[in-house]
């Protein structure tokens, strides 16, 4: 397919904001692509080099992308900085020097959907000596031969800012019209290989049928399930006929993945945190049963006493690549099983929680203070459920969740079935979008934060609050250093930013306000950590926010 005519389509999802009219223009999108191309134009809808389950990062960052600008057109750096402060976005600025650009291209070439992708996806494998010009090649090897439009979507999509608002509840709907198949089935095949081009080919060419045989693979991560917050601990037990309660644990969501002897250790993100935890894998080995599985999981740091410890005190494992060793020994964890996917060929998720609670029971070795399940009992008497709940905080604990012993595994999705219960009220897990520089003693930080909420059908991020206090000189340090690797626009103080960053923000209150997209402001909002273990797509929603301003009330 020409790259010409898939900037069509862009083009017409950027003159549009309404969902439906978004969800048919990607439908024929998917209906006109050929069959060979199907697969890869269905995540270029999106905007994406690679799947969800493929953890590679391109590597190209806002100010590497205004120097290849610059080279591909035979603009100079300032010039291209200039006009990027007026467009406030590097994709329409690109297009302005393809339109006015003063060289000729001797080697320029009709672009193909293929050859973008092929380059894009060189990307994350080129590393080592030169590695950055060897990048710069092959992005501007693809400027040099863009029309002026195509330039447009090629640094977007090289920066993953595509700015059309399709995202992953809008291709869904696409995949299902366009191939005349039930929304929910072209769902439950994506949680179990989370790639929404395999789907969409499987979709084209076998229909419903082919989406229901779809099996889990080990080795592929898959969605985890996530709770809903319960404003009591009465409540949360008296919503479910047979309720389980398990110690909710502040560590970092895996999953773990065994093949014989192989092992993957996965993060609710579906990045692979195998190699940063290899005490995790030996355990894995020892105290799994099954040829094969996959387990959900939480890893907790603990102290020498095997008390949990903060999760600030593991986030230096998860980002950490180098030091393995060292930092095995500094921040020991823990292993704690609480749920269970797959079995030796047989998938577990769509078993009632009590099924594959006593299946987990039977597979796992416990390795005491190693790898266990989670504390875990059976009950819908509330003081029994209050004592448990007590002996939870006492030992350190964030609280307790809640589960439905009736429910089947559903991942990617609150759906009811578990609850948490926490002493106060929830903080909010929110995307930072934008930053502004400093003055003064603060002028070497970004220091001024704006925090979005995720629209999960648009794929987008909708401001709610700007936090500008409460950080330490330390955070500071961190939050700018991890910003401007992912800086997009820049006009005076203010940078926008990839929305790759998740925090944990508390508040004094939820206010109304028209100054924000989401309708909402949060009073007084303040950093609590970093998550580091979560995805922008598990940031909380616009609905979430107004649930908990109604709650206030």
């Amino acid at each position: 397919m020409k790259y010409s005519e898939l900037c069509d389509y862009y083009e017409r999802l950027e003159d549009t904001t309404k969902n439906l009219e978004m969800r048919d223009i990607v439908a024929e999108l998917l209906e006109e692509a050929p069959a060979e191309d199907l697969g890869l134009i269905t995540l270029a809808s999106m905007g994406r080099v690679f799947p969800s389950s493929v953890d590679k990062d391109i590597g190209i960052a806002g100010k590497l992308m205004q120097k290849i600008v610059a080279k591909a057109y035979g603009a100079s750096k300032g010039e291209v900085v200039e006009k990027f402060k007026q467009t406030g976005d590097l994709g329409k600025t690109a297009e302005y020097f393809c339109k006015n650009k003063r060289q000729r291209s001797l080697m320029k070439r009709e672009l193909t959907v293929d050859k973008v992708f092929e380059n894009l996806r060189r990307l994350p494998e080129t590393t080592g000596t030169g590695s950055e010009e060897r990048k710069e090649r092959l992005v501007r090897e693809l400027l040099v031969s863009a029309k002026p439009v195509e330039a447009r979507y090629v640094v977007r999509t090289t920066l993953q800012e595509m700015r059309i608002g399709v995202g992953e509840g809008t291709v869904r709907d696409a995949i299902a019209v366009a191939f005349d198949v039930p929304k929910d089935k072209v769902e439950k095949a994506f949680f179990k290989i989370t790639d929404y081009g395999e789907v969409a080919r499987i979709a084209s060419e076998k229909g419903e049928e082919g989406l229901e045989e779809v099996e889990i693979e080990v080795g592929r991560p898959l969605r985890v399930m996530s709770a809903e917050i319960s404003e009591s601990l009465e409540e949360a037990v008296e919503e479910y006929d047979n309720a389980a309660l398990e110690t909710k644990l502040d560590g970092f969501r895996g999953q773990i993945h065994k093949m014989g002897d192989s092992i993957k250790l996965f993060s609710r993100r579906l990045e692979d945190k195998t190699d940063q935890f290899p005490e995790v894998v030996q355990w894995a080995r020892e105290c799994l049963r099954p040829e094969k599985c996959i387990v959900d999981c939480e890893v907790v740091a603990v102290d020498d006493e095997g008390k949990p410890l903060a999760f600030q005190n593991l986030s230096k494992r998860i980002q950490r690549k180098y030091d393995i060793e060292r930092m095995k020994k500094e921040i020991p964890v823990q292993v704690n099983c609480f749920d269970l996917f797959y079995v030796d060929g047989e998938n577990f998720m769509d078993k009632e929680l009590s099924e594959r609670w006593n299946k987990l029971r039977e597979i796992v070795v416990e390795k005491k203070g190693k790898f266990k399940l989670v504390e875990h009992i059976e009950t819908d008497d509330l003081e029994e459920a209050n004592k448990f709940y007590q002996k939870a905080l006492s030992g350190g604990q964030e609280g307790i969740m809640v589960k439905n012993l009736d429910a089947v595994y559903q991942p990617g999705k609150r759906v009811g079935y578990w609850k948490k219960v926490k002493e106060t009220m929830e903080p909010l897990d929110l995307v930072v979008v934008e930053g502004i520089w400093g003055e003064g003693k603060r002028s070497d930080w970004i220091s001024s934060l704006m925090l979005a909420v995720h629209d999960p059908d648009a794929g987008e991020f909708l401001k709610t609050g700007k936090m500008a206090t409460g950080m330490t000189e330390e955070q500071l340090q961190e939050i700018t250093d991890k910003m401007e690797e992912l800086i997009i626009s820049e006009d005076g103080r203010t940078v926008k930013v990839r929305p790759e960053i998740v925090v944990e923000v508390g508040y004094e209150e939820i206010q109304k306000s028209p100054k924000y997209e989401t309708g909402y402001a949060l009073r007084f909002p303040r950093l609590l950590r970093f998550r580091y273990n979560k995805s922008p797509d598990e940031a909380d929603t616009v609905e979430r926010l107004k649930n908990l301003y109604e709650k206030q009330k």
